[in-house]
C-alpha cells in the first residue's frame, strides 16, 4: 500500500513538473518571449538541480524523477 507522504509527494512532483507546460505551449504558438523572464528561469532551474540532488541523497524516487523530468 502507498504511505500517504508518497502520494502527496508524488502529487506534488506531478504539480510542480507540468506547471511551465502551459507557459511553454502559449510561447510556441505565438511564438512571443518577452513576458518570460529569464533570471527567473535560470534561479528555477538551480532550484530543480538542487532539489534533484537532494532527492538523489536521500534516494527519493518521486523527487528525483519529477526534478530530472524538469530539469
Amino acid at each position: 500500500m502507498i504511505s500517504l507522504n508518497a502520494c502527496i509527494g508524488s502529487i506534488a512532483a506531478i504539480c510542480t513538473t507540468v506547471a511551465f507546460v502551459p507557459q511553454v505551449i502559449k510561447s510556441w504558438r505565438t511564438r512571443d518571449l518577452s513576458g518570460i523572464s529569464l533570471p527567473m528561469y535560470t534561479i528555477f532551474t538551480l532550484g530543480v538541480i538542487l532539489w534533484l540532488v537532494y532527492g538523489l541523497l536521500i534516494s527519493d524516487w518521486p523527487v528525483i524523477v519529477a526534478n530530472a523530468i524538469t530539469a
